[in-house]
């Protein structure tokens, strides 16, 4: 007997879609101005080193820690409820952050907004997941819904310099409330709601292991990105890895747990969580070296160097736009493993930085780079959305964002300690640099640059050429192991989606080899 075919969207879901971009390009504009209005908060608050760098980093431990708690919350008490909820917090902070008298306060404005965002990512990819119930329609709404998130990383440096042109600092913070408010309005007209109707009560013994595992794994990856492997920062990630583990345990024996690890057993969601997270430990890692390289290397002010990164982003819109039209022919994973095919190459191609044109090697890199990963990052974000039971969207939902933030850490961690680790095994300072400028020029492109403003021109040369040359030769070692990282991303694409249907076919009609995966999907949702 053949199952009827899916619901299809109609007017209300797709300009529902356009309601749910709101807090996505919301969160990305808020990821990009900060930096810019950085100098400005500087010398208005005064903040201490320490004080600058919470600031800027609790608001991502934050949403990282919280994502999966709000994810399962949303399941339980309503996704367009806690999204509302959110929306309103979120607002309120914003204007709290706007007008912080003080380093502190900010602080805590920025982890209050942290709590905050971690109900709205969670909550609109859920939300997608019930709107949209037809496979292909569900695959285009994450592109046009990821296209949101990238036009706002894009837009963001734009209207972020604008407003610090013209007003104080917190004006990066009130571009939040206008858009909130439209959210709050149009929210309920709609977007539908929707709950497990059965939950269960939510462990809160569970909720905390999994905040304090993730940000400890989280916080223990930055430190060593920034500082290298001291004894605070490996402690810090093993001591979340122990977390991890006892919370894995706790869930697989709860009768009603907080992430229910059977989701694992579907093919598609968890291939897609490994092939997501190879991918995604690259571009923020190798696009922090390369934003050095730009500036530090190249010689470009920040604003020439945010321009050139416009190509880039162009780039992934089209791969994300085209991926659904693509997905209806062909499997997601030969889709998927052919463009990283594609991408492989263009990662390779920033090894070839350092001689003429190296900026547009660079360029043309990450442009094939983003272009070939754009397919496996859409449909593997389609795939752990909707292999999961409905009633579970939420938790699987936000398990895909946590994957992406640990992802992100991990690879600023991973690539960022290759290329330090040759950066200062291949400097060779000139002789006459005093102690300090020397040591500080060992550790750091950064470093030797600002000790070369402080020496004589003859030896400031001298010092920026090995420098230069020992930082582009850590980006080239970063740039193959991401090649290497890239292609096995690639094969395990091939082999573990290959049963996977092209969305066309819809999921009703599956071929018998993935017949296993459909019974585990059906116990899930019926055990639930």
């Amino acid at each position: 007997m053949t199952a009827d075919p899916p619901s299809r969207a109609g007017r209300r879901e797709w300009a529902g879609l356009a309601v749910l971009m709101l807090p996505t390009v919301l969160l990305a504009v808020d990821m990009s101005v900060l930096h810019l209005a950085l100098p400005k908060l500087s010398a208005d608050l005064q903040p201490s080193s320490a004080q600058l760098l919470w600031i800027t980093d609790i608001y991502g431990f934050l949403v990282a820690g919280f994502l999966i708690p709000m994810g399962v919350l949303g399941d339980r008490i309503g996704r367009r409820r806690l999204l509302l909820i959110g929306t309103v917090a979120f607002g309120l902070v914003s204007l709290l952050a706007a007008y912080a008298p003080t380093a502190g306060a900010l602080i805590a404005a920025r982890a209050l907004l942290g709590v905050a965002g971690a109900t709205l990512m969670p909550s609109t990819m859920s939300l997608i997941r019930n709107m949209f119930h037809d496979p292909a329609q569900r695959t285009v709404a994450i592109s046009v819904w990821m296209t949101g998130f990238m036009g706002g990383m894009a837009i963001g440096p734009l209207v972020g310099g604008i407003l610090l042109e013209h007003f104080w600092w917190g004006s990066v913070f009130m571009l939040n409330v206008p858009i909130m408010a439209v959210l709050i309005v149009a929210g309920p007209l709609l977007l539908p709601e929707y709950r497990d109707p059965a939950p269960g009560r939510i462990d809160l013994l569970s909720a905390v292991l999994c905040l304090a595992a993730v940000i400890a794994m989280i916080y223990g990856l930055k430190e060593i990105a920034a500082y290298g492997f001291g004894p605070e920062a490996v402690l810090a990630f093993l001591a979340g890895v122990v977390l991890a583990v006892v919370f894995v345990r706790r869930q697989r024996v709860l009768a009603n747990p907080l992430l229910d690890m059977n989701l694992f057993r579907i093919r598609k969601f968890s291939a897609s969580i490994v092939t997501l997270m190879l991918v995604v430990l690259i571009a923020p890692g190798v696009g922090f070296l390369i934003a050095q390289y730009m500036q530090l290397v190249l010689g470009l002010t920040p604003l020439q160097a945010g321009l050139w990164t416009l190509p880039p982003v162009m780039t992934v819109v089209v791969g994300f736009l085209g991926a659904p039209r693509l997905a209806r022919r062909y499997r997601p994973g030969i889709l998927a493993a052919v463009g990283l095919l594609l991408a492989a190459p263009g990662m390779a191609l920033l090894a070839l930085s350092g001689g003429p044109g190296s900026l547009a090697i660079m360029v043309a890199g990450q442009m094939l780079f983003y272009l070939g990963c754009s397919p496996l990052v859409v449909l593997g974000i389609d795939m752990v959305v909707g292999a999961a039971p409905p009633e579970r969207a939420g938790a699987a939902a936000a398990l895909s964002e946590t994957v992406q933030e640990f992802g992100g850490a991990a690879g600023l961690a991973i690539f960022g300690s290759i290329a330090t680790a040759i950066y200062r095994a291949q400097v060779s300072l000139p002789q006459g640099i005093p102690g300090a400028a020397a040591e500080a020029a060992r550790d750091t492109l950064g470093g030797a640059v600002a000790a070369a403003a402080q020496l004589p021109d003859q030896l400031a040369a001298g010092l920026l050429r090995t420098a230069r040359d020992a930082f582009t030769n850590g980006l080239h070692v970063a740039a193959f192991t991401a090649t290497v990282i890239v292609l096995a991303a690639s094969a395990l694409s091939a082999v573990l989606l290959r049963h996977v249907p092209p969305t066309s076919a819809g999921e009703q009609t599956e071929p018998a080899a993935d017949q296993p995966e459909k019974e585990e999907m059906t116990s899930l949702a019926s055990n639930s």
